[in-house]
């Protein structure tokens, strides 16, 4: 298997909080976002610990030093949730 048949692992640049939303800016260009409610312990953490959020790893990770939770950037992007998306009720 040559290099060029690996795909390369997700890396991010930048991470960021609007409300309740994790964003991540990739190093290829891309942004994707996730609600923090798709994680049991960031479900549970204050508008003001979700904010501070920072990268580790070289772009690998993230981390919340205050809740003490990781999470893989290539997790996030494979959409390797612990948590399903709330249900939505019909109006």
């Amino acid at each position: 298997m040559s290099s060029t048949d690996v795909e390369r692992e997700a890396v991010a640049i930048r991470v960021w909080v609007e409300g309740r939303m994790v964003f991540l800016e990739l190093i290829d260009g891309r942004q994707i976002g996730f609600p923090a409610d798709r994680y049991k312990l960031l479900s549970r953490a204050t508008d003001d610990d979700l904010k501070r959020v920072t990268l580790r790893l070289n772009g690998l990770a993230l981390r919340w030093d205050d809740l003490d939770e990781d999470l893989t950037v290539q997790g996030i992007v494979e959409g390797r949730f612990q948590l399903p998306l709330p249900m939505m009720s019909a109006a």
